[in-house]
């Protein structure tokens, strides 16, 4: 199958081996991040270091300020981490280019801790009052607008011949946090959910517009949270999917933020996708990270299968965790593709971070089986190497 490894710009820039070391591995495509969150990350063999610190979500090539003028919400370039370099993208891009690596754009979205930051009312408010920074509410019209902007710049980057778009949907409280203490109370996917319901001024809107009330919402459900957060036997840990939210909060009231958030997700996807086709050359491809189950958030956002595949060339699926976890991303999505639909399992292949480069082959062979045409490899810049000697083995038998 056709493999990609991720990278950073920083993975290359500066390595005059590196773009040679990924290509040496036996991926034909190298997912280059052009547009990306607030990170810390290691770079194991490169000359000059050893950790880089990206403080805010950026992009990583220079922005256009005329594209940009209209907008109240405009992306921030990256600082001191990619080395003084204004199109950290375009350089490394170049590199892996004249590697022989096909290049695609990596793109994430409304992931941006910044923006909450500088502009508090643009992030999702649970149903406490709290707000989430790190996660713009999508509902918003500037969020959107600011979204769609941003994907039709930093995909069809010069070079670039696809992109891989993350974050393209509904953010909620799981977040890879500094120094989290959010562990206490363990959280099932149900719980998940109701923690993640925004209750900003123009979701509340949304909520009134479907015939509810937004303030008794709000109330069902902190009172649905309330035995999770007493521990209560049978909580929140155990109750799973659409029945357990709706076991939390009734049929009625699930079925309501159900049809708010997967309309409005489902909106923002096929904009921004058009966008990007309407800005890109013909023929570049247009993937998304995601889950197809509508109601998850975060990185792989939750979708209609039926509807994202409508717009989208194809999926970037999360498919680390045992043959269990394959089947259940990959099989709702058996009914809903397309002549030349994409499905990339997406296999995180960094030991460290709980990847099994050793099983590769049998888990690429397991997911090709279950309907995946693609893989991902999460993360060759990050992986050490002993696990870039396990990819090589699974990629070059």
């Amino acid at each position: 199958m056709r493999t990609s490894a991720f990278l950073y710009p920083w993975d290359v820039l500066g390595d005059p081996a590196a773009a040679d070391r990924v290509a040496a591995l036996g991926v034909q495509q190298v997912t280059l991040a052009a547009a990306y969150h607030s990170t810390r990350a290691l770079t194991p063999r490169h000359p000059a270091r050893r950790v880089v610190t990206a403080e805010y979500a950026a992009v990583l090539y220079p922005p256009d300020p005329a594209r940009w003028q209209p907008h109240a919400l405009r992306p921030y370039p990256a600082g001191a981490w990619t080395g003084g370099d204004p199109d950290a993208y375009g350089t490394a891009a170049a590199a892996l280019a004249a590697a022989g690596l096909d290049v695609h754009s990596w793109v994430v979205l409304a992931h941006n801790s910044r923006m909450g930051a500088e502009h508090p009312d643009t992030s999702v408010v649970n149903a406490y009052g709290d707000r989430y920074p790190w996660a713009p509410c999508i509902a918003q019209p500037a969020v959107r607008a600011h979204l769609v902007e941003l994907a039709a710049e930093a995909a069809p980057r010069p070079g670039a011949l696809g992109t891989e778009l993350e974050s393209l949907g509904w953010y909620g409280l799981a977040h890879l946090h500094a120094h989290d203490k959010i562990g206490g109370v363990p959280l099932g996917d149900a719980a998940t959910y109701l923690m993640s319901l925004c209750f900003c001024p123009h979701c509340r809107a949304g909520y009134a517009g479907l015939g509810a009330d937004p303030d008794r919402l709000a109330a069902d459900v902190r009172a649905a949270l309330g035995p999770v957060w007493a521990g209560a036997a049978g909580g929140g840990e155990r109750a799973a999917g659409r029945d357990g939210i709706e076991r939390l909060l009734g049929a009625e009231a699930t079925a309501l933020t159900f049809d708010w958030r997967t309309r409005t997700a489902g909106s923002l996807q096929a904009e921004a996708i058009a966008a990007v086709r309407a800005a890109a050359a013909p023929g570049f491809q247009v993937l998304m990270h995601a889950d197809p189950l509508p109601y998850r958030c975060g990185a792989n956002a939750g979708v209609d299968p039926a509807h994202i595949l409508g717009h989208a060339d194809g999926l970037v699926l999360p498919c680390t965790g045992g043959s269990a976890v394959r089947e259940a991303v990959l099989a709702p999505l058996a009914a809903h593709r397309r002549d030349g639909t994409v499905l990339a399992a997406n296999f995180t292949v960094v030991s460290g971070m709980g990847g099994s480069p050793g099983t590769l082959a049998a888990d690429a062979a397991h997911a090709a089986a279950l309907g995946a045409t693609e893989l991902r490899l999460y993360h060759a810049g990050l992986a050490s190497d002993a696990d870039l000697a396990a990819l090589r083995t699974a990629l070059r038998p």
